[in-house]
């Protein structure tokens, strides 16, 4: 059993720096064609639905983290309310999401960076990417950090240009400014559909719930932390769809090239405040490519928390993920086998990695949710009208939501995941020899030590 503990160095703004490299501030570009298509030009509208669809699972997530503070995140709080068995299953679903986040990152940042320097293959970017990611994880979280601040800054200079060319350039009539937020009866069902996609853009916020045990306060601030992530988010989000609108009106062009649709409307920016198009497609492309690198970052951090926690508990060998290097306080060789599963990168396709990246986070949200109601509301628990609105009315909703998006899953995603956590089943009925033995577990006084921490 590894006695290093990991340094407690993040505080709120920290760790909500953490969150907003996972989420990407510019990832609103990623799927802005797709969405502003099929809500029918009304992407802001689409958002705000998201937004408060997130929020009842964002506030579950915040109700556990306070009542454990431990690395793990959803792992940690199922194993604890339903028992190792299904904690286990929900931890490795949630592997599968949190796995494949960094190699997708990896291929972005290698097509990307091929398409800018074709002479340099894109495999050499991805190789340079996961060695740099990997080691500022081993150098440790307080480097992680100062990195994540530089990299947000990159991107949140050009989210403002982008708004104040907007407002300062485009001609704007009251007709003009209203017309992406009236939504026609007949505009409700691509509204949804478009939510449901959008969702994907908010995953990341319960990657903070993995750093409890490296946060100064954590009861405190990781929920202070996770509801301002998912609020700051959403509004840059939500203001950044609105100027891209107001700078792009017609949006029916991009019905037959919705993957450019993001590119188009930089250029546009760029033409009509006479900076210049290219200027603010390269300007788009360096902050873009250092969020994604902050993405890369945050998610082999997240993993390796959870490989951690996994360890710690024996339910996977303890000799490679309970580590903490002496120096560096980090899961190192947690961090250095994420680093050799993440080559994978240099043969998998973006397709087929994206279709992974829902299945895992689904599982999660809807377990979060179920915990809340059976901690708060459990046998010997005081049931108040107060409590039942709180506990089990809000996270009700969130499990319901969580189950709706789950119909947004194409079946490539549904295949993988399923057959995924048929191999942690089977994986689990080696650990249990048929169910009959019960799961190692973090022994009491242990979890106290470092809740009390």
């Amino acid at each position: 059993m590894s006695a290093i503990k990991m340094k407690r160095v993040l505080t709120t703004p920290a760790l909500i720096a953490f969150g907003l490299a996972y989420m990407v501030p510019l990832g609103i570009f990623t799927t802005y064609g797709e969405v502003t298509v099929t809500s029918n030009g009304h992407l802001p509208i689409a958002y705000i639905i998201t937004l408060a669809m997130i929020f009842f699972t964002a506030l579950s997530y915040c109700r556990m983290a306070n009542k454990l503070p431990i690395a793990g995140s959803a792992y940690s709080y199922v194993q604890r309310t339903f028992g190792g068995k299904v904690g286990f299953l929900v931890g490795w679903a949630q592997i599968l999401d949190y796995l494949f986040l960094p190699i997708l990152n990896y291929l972005v940042l290698g097509i990307y960076l091929n398409e800018a320097f074709p002479a340099i293959p894109a495999p050499v970017f991805v190789l340079g990417s996961l060695i740099g990611v990997s080691l500022l994880n081993y150098l440790g979280i307080k480097l992680i950090n100062s990195v994540n601040f530089t990299l947000i800054i990159i991107q949140m200079i050009f989210i403002g240009l982008f708004i104040f060319l907007t407002f300062t350039n485009v001609n704007l009539t009251p007709d003009a400014m209203m017309k992406p937020l009236l939504v026609n009866a007949g505009d409700f069902s691509g509204l949804l559909s478009g939510a449901a996609i959008l969702c994907l853009a908010f995953l990341g916020f319960d990657a903070i719930a993995t750093l409890a045990e490296e946060s100064n306060d954590a009861q405190k601030s990781l929920p202070r932390a996770i509801i301002w992530t998912v609020l700051i988010a959403g509004c840059i989000f939500l203001i950044v769809s609105y100027c891209a609108h107001l700078a792009y009106p017609n949006w029916t062009d991009f019905a037959e090239n919705k993957d450019t649709a993001s590119l188009d409307v930089v250029r546009r920016v760029g033409d009509i405040s006479r900076l210049g198009g290219e200027f603010m497609y390269n300007f788009f492309q360096a902050a873009y490519l250092t969020g994604v690198f902050a993405s890369a970052m945050t998610a082999q951090t997240s993993v390796s928390r959870i490989f951690y926690a996994m360890g710690r508990e024996g339910v996977l060998p303890k000799q490679i993920f309970y580590r903490i290097h002496p120096r560096f306080r980090t899961p190192y060789l947690s961090i250095i086998f994420v680093a050799c599963f993440s080559l994978l990168s240099l043969v998998l396709s973006l397709t087929l990695v994206v279709s992974m990246i829902s299945f895992g986070a689904l599982v999660a949200f809807t377990f979060v949710n179920l915990c809340v109601i059976k901690s708060y509301l459990g046998e010997g628990q005081t049931k108040t009208l107060a409590l039942i609105i709180k506990y089990g009315l809000l996270p009700a909703i969130g499990v319901l939501l969580s189950l709706w998006l789950w119909t947004s899953l194409d079946a490539t995603a549904m295949i993988v995941g399923l057959i995924w956590l048929a191999i942690g089943f089977f994986y689990l009925i080696y650990l249990t020899k048929g169910f009959t033995k019960l799961l190692p577990s973090i022994d009491p006084h242990e979890l106290n030590s470092i809740i009390k921490d």
